[in-house]
């Protein structure tokens, strides 16, 4: 089927064309267009504004939540309930304002960003949108709600990043510690990039797994006869497990990256000295 609408007037799409660009300019160190979009962002998608409140009814469409099926579909039901009660002047205005300052204060090319989802914001568009069919409205609840249930692989989700950005952060990091990342250190990366318009819904989970993954290596390693040997290699080790104990449930930033990132580093050496002893 195929799906007609204008992508500036996709409220969903606009907010994470504008995430995005908000993420290149933090790679790139330029300050002022950062404080351009947040100053953007946080005008017009303000607590109880028509923008903040449709884009809400997005999110909760297109971020992949492990629920069952009736769920699902009392989500969307509920989604399209709130959607509707939003007067549709007041939002086609909101969204007129919101279009005019993007193309004044940045740029009319923010509205050419990649979003991965685009697919999946166009079709909940379309759900919302008066002139859609009631044939076409249940084909697209039930394709977004079989989307809402898809599991995404992790592995995969550097492929659904811009690559321009995905290339300059991991070059940016590359450089950094003078060479190539570890493949657990560029899933993290891409989990961090991705969590900037997921709502780090990823990023989560993966902390999750990989903090413990870190943690039992950093504790096996202190058993080893090597670490025990050493005072100091023993009282890193423990500061180490300490760090990440904090980390478990904190809100990830870019110090928090780097010390994970080193924390990857040597638990691969720890683990390949420890094969090799």
């Amino acid at each position: 089927m195929k799906i007609r609408h204008n992508k500036k007037r996709n409220t969903a799409f606009v907010y994470e064309a504008l995430i995005r660009e908000n993420t290149v300019a933090i790679l790139r160190g330029d300050a002022k267009t950062q404080k351009t979009i947040i100053e953007i962002v946080k005008k017009h998608f303000s607590v109880n504004t028509s923008l903040k409140k449709e884009l809400e009814c997005y999110r909760s469409l297109y971020e992949n939540q492990d629920l069952d099926t009736e769920t699902h579909q009392k989500i969307l039901k509920e989604c399209k309930r709130q959607r509707a009660l939003i007067p549709t002047q007041e939002l086609f205005a909101a969204q007129t304002a919101l279009i005019h300052e993007v193309n004044k204060s940045l740029s009319p090319s923010i509205f050419k960003n990649f979003v991965p989802n685009y697919k999946t914001l166009a079709t909940i568009a379309q759900i919302f949108s008066d002139t859609t069919t009631p044939k076409q409205r249940v084909i697209l609840e039930n394709q977004v709600i079989a989307e809402m249930r898809e599991k995404r692989d992790p592995s995969q989700i550097a492929e659904q990043i811009d690559n321009v950005v995905y290339r300059t952060f991991v070059k940016k990091f590359n450089d950094k510690y003078e060479g190539e990342l570890l493949d657990e250190q560029k899933e993290l990366l891409a989990h961090y990039i991705a969590s900037f318009s997921d709502n780090a819904l990823g990023l989560k989970t993966f902390l999750n797994e990989e903090i413990s993954r870190l943690k039992d290596i950093m504790a096996a390693a202190r058993q080893s006869k090597y670490v025990k040997e050493d005072p100091d290699m023993v009282e890193k080790s423990k500061q180490v497990l300490t760090i990440l104990d904090s980390y478990a449930q904190a809100g990830m930033n870019e110090k928090m990256l780097t010390t994970i990132l080193k924390t990857q580093k040597l638990a691969k050496e720890m683990s390949t000295d420890g094969h090799n002893n």
